[in-house]
């Protein structure tokens, strides 16, 4: 019997895979194993501030670095607490459970798809259980990073020996803001060389009008003061109700926004005492025509909804040592002007004109702070603008860069990212462009037309859109590149020199007398030369304009003694001898 004879019938599907393999050109699809990261921590839907941070964490690392590597999750529990968890988490750690420390350690090591643990740590997650928590992180035979989300300064002897431990166990510590690193040098020790200072995310926001987004949740009319997060004693709320009388007696349309259900935590504690006692004060203090309580753990979208219409959001915590607030992060992110009492994110963010700090408890104190905001419109946008160019490099984009690369710096070899390039989004550049020329400025995403329009940003954007038509052949680009080119050509002067400022009306400004106009010169000569070079793929019409235009600003450049705007004639010059070479 030959060899084929004996196959059976399983033995015949193999061997037409092997002639598949052998005899055609189908290739099967080798699938990439990338490393992966666990990460050790509360998780959505678990009602807590760092399960936010986390999942936020999680999401824009995998925004930005889609093959680069796998993240999952260890959730943390208590034994009363049982969710029903996403794809996400691959283990769930009750913490309450002695015997799960060691059990979970083994796990991970036996895990040959972790390369990385990610913890992130707060002192309430393993209360009671520090031991086992130091023993859970020594059993583990993997590189671990371990997040403190707390770090306090002048502990006892236990604490420090504790904070050690892990210190020591770990093979980096990331902290999100220079106090915590500066006490963990000072007060525990730490070598500098072991910290990464990773600022918390916060989110790049549209920025919706207020007042629409006031219409559209029944607040019109209203100057709105507002605080979220998971309610609890430690949020002294109170501080805020004694300041309001005297808030309302010289802004009788001020409504404060309670937002946020009770702590989880502090529910099985206290029951819900903390808010009958905020309700008994708003009845005693006649406030309840301007206290609103919301009492829900809600969904993104809509808190950032409510942090973007308030005019002044407050941060009232009493704690000296909490070393970053989630909550008092987005607030900034939204544009709300922010007065908080001096904790350790609160004096490092808000230096500078960018919020107003006041003491802890101090009704007096953060009363005179809000009417001097509601009194100030200018003051207010002042503050919004500064807090949120304060937090732009925060953005969770960022924060999710500032992680990979510490990951990577970690495994050295073992990692490698590869950044996915945004889509391109020319929204704001559409919003700011009239049928007349693209605004100079805008307050926020919102174009201030009062700025009126220069030729620098004209001649900027008509480089841009050619490249983008270039790239796309987007029809609607060219309708874009044609009021660029007129604002470029409205500019130029029968001497053939360029004027930089217009207003409004549409009127050259005294500002073209005093200001040295070489650069925005040059820089429009540079666009008009870069048009000239699609001449292959841009309208004919579009083309000669740009010609005649350069060939009349061409005959004053001798004039031009800007070292840069020089360059950028030079520039113009070699992309159109370039292009006509062709």
């Amino acid at each position: 019997m030959s060899y084929n004879d004996q196959l059976t019938a399983e033995d015949t599907s193999f061997q037409d895979v092997i002639h598949e393999l052998l005899f055609t050109d189908a290739i099967p699809e080798v699938k990439k194993v990338l490393p992966e990261i666990l990460m050790v921590s509360s998780y959505s839907p678990r009602e807590c501030g760092i399960a936010t941070y986390s999942q936020d964490l999680i999401t824009a690392i995998r925004k930005k670095y889609v093959e680069s590597f796998k993240i999952t999750v260890c959730a943390l529990e208590a034994d009363d607490q049982h969710h029903n968890y996403s794809a996400d988490v691959k283990y769930v750690f009750n913490t309450a459970d002695s015997n799960r420390y060691l059990s979970m350690a083994l796990a991970i090591n036996r895990d040959t798809a972790v390369n990385l643990i990610l913890i992130q740590h707060e002192f309430g997650f393993f209360s009671n259980q520090e031991e086992l928590f130091t023993e859970f992180v020594k059993n583990i035979f993997k590189p671990v990073v371990i997040v403190f989300h707390t770090v306090l300064p002048r502990p006892d002897e236990k604490r420090k020996l504790y904070v050690q431990k892990i210190v020591n166990l770990a093979q980096s510590i990331i902290v999100m803001t220079n106090s915590s690193a500066e006490i963990l040098i000072r007060d525990y020790n730490t070598a500098k060389d072991k910290i990464t200072i990773i600022p918390h995310g916060t989110h790049l926001v549209p920025h919706a009008d207020k007042e629409t987004l006031k219409s559209k949740l029944n607040l019109s009319g209203r100057k709105v003061l507002s605080t979220f997060g998971l309610l609890g004693s430690g949020k002294n709320i109170e501080t805020t109700l004694r300041a309001l009388p005297a808030i309302i007696e010289n802004h009788k349309d001020t409504l404060f926004l309670i937002i946020g259900k009770t702590h989880p935590e502090v529910f099985k504690r206290e029951g819900e005492d903390y808010r009958i006692k905020l309700v008994k004060m708003v009845k005693e203090l006649k406030l309840h025509d301007h206290v609103k309580f919301i009492n829900s753990f809600l969904p993104l979208p809509d808190l950032l909804e409510y942090l973007q219409l308030t005019d002044i959001y407050l941060f009232t915590s009493k704690d000296p040592n909490q070393a970053v607030s989630g909550t008092f992060a987005y607030a900034i992110s939204c544009g709300c002007p922010v007065v908080s009492t001096p904790i350790p994110h609160a004096r490092e963010v808000l230096r500078e004109d960018a919020g107003i700090c006041f003491d802890f408890e101090n009704h007096l104190q953060l009363a005179e702070a809000v009417n001097s905001l509601l009194d100030n419109t200018e003051l207010r946008e002042s503050i919004s603008s500064n807090g949120l160019h304060r937090m732009a490099a925060t953005a969770w984009e960022n924060t999710a860069i500032a992680h990979t690369q510490h990951f990577e710096k970690l495994e050295r070899n073992k990692m490698k990212s590869e950044f996915v390039i945004p889509l391109i989004n020319l929204d704001h550049i559409k919003r700011l462009t009239t049928h007349f020329g693209m605004i100079q400025f805008s307050k926020l995403n919102q174009p201030d037309i009062k700025t009126g329009y220069t030729l620098d940003d004209n001649a900027r954007a008509m480089i841009a859109m050619c490249q983008h038509f270039e790239l796309t052949k987007e029809p609607e680009s060219l309708k874009y590149i044609s009021i660029y080119l007129d604002f470029i050509k409205y500019c130029l002067l029968p001497e053939g020199y360029f004027q930089n400022y217009v207003d409004e009306n549409r009127s050259f400004t005294e500002q073209n007398e005093t200001t040295n106009l070489a650069d925005s010169n040059g820089r429009a000569i540079w666009a008009l030369g870069y048009l000239i070079s699609l001449q292959d793929i841009l309208p004919e019409k579009q083309v000669k304009i740009a010609e005649e235009i350069l060939d009349m600003a061409l005959q004053n450049v001798s004039k031009i003694h800007s070292t840069r705007a020089m360059a950028f004639v030079i520039r113009d010059c070699i992309i159109v001898r370039k292009s006509k070479s062709q």
